[in-house]
């Protein structure tokens, strides 16, 4: 009986190949195993969206009277640079008794090779029996072990719905929300492609009212008060410096962040302290421990390389993937996962040797690590397609790593060794004093002890500058010498940059009014997801509604045009959240595809009768001329990545 596995690139498909016996025969497109088992693979996505003009030859000419678009019967095509591979794998699809589905842990994954399987017409009792096989290491140990775990493809038909319904809702959604808005555009004069998508929208309206808060905001002056008390202990002297805290009274006088807004009001207060006893009213003394953060996803490593390295999420998943697929020196790397499996506990030693052998910088670290300790990074109820991304046993031959790939690695490398690192501890103290009847505050926190906090090469990062608190008891009185005013200003949101923008997106609960929102988008993954918030980034990039300034990340005039030309809510974050939501439902089971389907089909109907009767919205009048269009059409297939599975979600998410 011949097994056909199906990887989801021929990287993957190699090492699979790797795992079973002896002798291999390579072919076009597929290996033939020595026990008769066929390894094939798709090169990301092989079949691909149809474009409107598939449906009906009269909308290759864009026009608003022919919006909505909406496919009556869905149809894929294969993708040009993919169509012999296509036949090699239907062929052996043909030939094959048992079915093994290799796609990528992922909901994307799952649908690329299921959709192949649909696409070649596999029998329903074939279907019926197909294995999955899911791999997160393509190190031969780790495949192995995965190839004696398959469980029944059935178990994640959710999953493959859930994506199937983002492609087609993304392709309804972008499709003619792009079309209607790049109509108006040029109705306006305006001659570039105004795209719009889900994610994308969202995402640029950020920036967007990001950058106008800042044009438009007008700081205020606001004034601080803090109590010095001298303290002597021992032949050590130094000032108490405790905070004053406005009473209920206070509040006309305060803005709505509780900042002190008149001077003469901290003046009177600050005359009224002076040389007054300061009498302790509440003595606090605590131990705290800050547990090492969790290994990495591959957003909250995108986040933490772009403030460390500056490098763009983009350049962080391409190295990823070379050092997953070229190098096999770390795990899956388009997870949003922070957690590990229990078993995988037991490779620690070796993940260890490896990370000495490969990173030379890290042998201290590694040394001085102990594997008894073990943090809350292994459980296995937090795990499901996929784990955190964390280096292989594998050792890697002197100088075979880049620069930025060596940066990337050292990073996942120095995550995974904080689990087996002690917390780290702060002596916490907190006065309340009462001087003349106000209230005055002073805290202090010091390190006592590192812990994983030696790793990061700074101990002190976030320690310095805080006031020393003795640990004074309760009715304990002392002498407030002064009141010390500081004039101080509010000031403007900071731009965003990479690093932001991408905290923004997956930490996007904050930006969203609605409370039962967000609770969903706390257990979401935020705007997009980790594998394609890269791309989303570049896309808007390229289509210059977003540019950079340094560091800084700007909207651009026809950026700000697109956002108030469009209905609020297609600039907000809360309908993509809406659809993640039930998108996860359904890879959870317990949200249906056709009723979501049919809600977004009602809402594109009643967004294009907008767009058509009403007028030609003013901020699209003044956009600047393109100098050369940002997207041009004809040449579609040339703006979407050089990565398959990638560049299939571009052109509407």
């Amino acid at each position: 009986m011949s097994r056909l596995f199906i990887a989801e690139k021929p990287s993957l498909g190699r090492a699979i190949a790797a795992a079973l016996p002896n002798p291999q025969k390579k072919d076009q497109g597929f290996i033939r195993c020595g026990n008769g088992d066929v390894v094939t693979w798709c090169i990301g996505h092989l079949l691909e969206q149809v474009e409107p003009d598939a449906y009906d030859e009269r909308y290759k000419k864009w026009n608003l009277a022919d919006l909505p678009i909406v496919p009556e019967q869905w149809q894929l095509r294969p993708r040009k640079s993919a169509s012999k591979q296509l036949s090699v794998v239907r062929k052996l699809l043909k030939e094959s008794s048992q079915i093994i589905h290799a796609g990528d842990p992922d909901r994307e994954g799952q649908l690329l090779v299921d959709e192949v399987i649909d696409y070649c017409k596999v029998s329903k009792t074939k279907k019926e029996s197909i294995q999955r096989l899911l791999i997160s290491d393509l190190n031969l140990p780790a495949v192995k072990r995965a190839l004696s775990q398959m469980r029944s493809n059935r178990d994640f038909i959710p999953l493959s719905v859930s994506a199937l319904a983002r492609s087609r809702a993304d392709w309804l959604y972008g499709m003619n929300m792009s079309r209607a808005y790049t109509l108006l555009g040029q109705k306006a004069g305006y001659q570039g492609v105004l795209s719009v998508g889900r994610v994308q929208t969202p995402v640029l309206g950020l920036v967007v009212r990001r950058d106008e808060e800042i044009e438009n905001f007008v700081p205020r002056d606001y004034f601080t008060l803090h109590a010095l008390i001298p303290y002597q202990n021992g032949s050590h002297q130094f000032d108490i410096r405790a905070r004053w805290k406005p009473s209920d009274a206070c509040k006309p006088w305060q803005d709505e962040e509780g900042r002190v807004l008149n001077r003469k009001l901290v003046e009177n207060v600050a005359n009224r302290i002076a040389n007054q006893p300061a009498k302790v009213v509440e003595s606090e003394q605590k131990q705290t421990k800050q547990a090492p953060p969790l290994p990495y996803s591959l957003s909250a490593l995108q986040i933490d390389a772009a403030k460390r390295f500056g490098m763009s999420a983009q350049q962080v998943l391409d190295t990823c993937q070379s050092l997953y697929e070229k190098h096999k020196l770390i795990t899956y790397p388009r997870s949003d996962s922070r957690y590990l499996p229990k078993e995988h506990y037991a490779q620690a030693g070796s993940v260890c040797d490896a990370i000495s052998n490969n990173a030379k910088d890290l042998a201290t670290a590694v040394n001085e690590s102990d594997l008894s300790l073990k943090s809350k990074a292994w459980n296995d109820s937090k795990v499901d397609a996929h784990h955190a991304i964390i280096p292989t046993p594998k050792k890697a031959s002197m100088n075979a790593l880049s620069a930025n790939e060596m940066k990337i690695y050292q990073q996942i490398a120095r995550q995974y060794l904080m689990q087996f690192y002690p917390a780290a501890v702060y002596a916490e103290a907190k006065l309340v004093f009462d001087i003349a009847g106000g209230m005055f505050i002073a805290k202090g926190r010091q390190l006592v002890s590192a812990g994983w906090k030696v790793l990061m090469g700074k101990t002190d990062d976030d320690d310095a500058n805080v006031d020393a608190v003795p640990p004074l008891e309760q009715g304990s009185v002392l002498t407030c010498r002064e009141g010390e005013i500081k004039d101080r200003k509010t000031e403007p949101p900071k731009h965003f940059t990479e690093a932001t923008l991408l905290q923004a997106m997956t930490g996007i609960a904050r930006f969203v009014e609605d409370k039962e929102l967000k609770k969903i988008l706390k257990e979401t993954d935020g705007l997009g997801t980790e594998a394609t918030r890269a791309g989303i980034l570049d896309t808007l990039f390229k289509r210059q509604l977003l540019k950079r300034q340094g560091k800084t990340i700007l909207s651009s005039e026809a950026g700000r045009g697109l956002i108030h030309a469009l209905p609020s809510d297609s600039t907000f974050p809360d309908m993509t959240a809406h659809w993640e939501h039930q998108l996860q439902g359904m890879a959870e089971r317990n949200q249906a595809y056709q009723p979501f389907m049919q809600t977004l089909q009602q809402r594109i109907d009643s967004l294009m009768q907008q767009v058509k009767t009403g007028p030609i919205p003013d901020s699209l009048r003044s956009l600047p001329k393109v100098e050369r269009p940002a997207f041009k059409r004809k040449k579609r297939s040339a703006t979407k990545s050089a990565s398959p599975k990638r560049g299939a979600r571009r052109t509407s998410s």
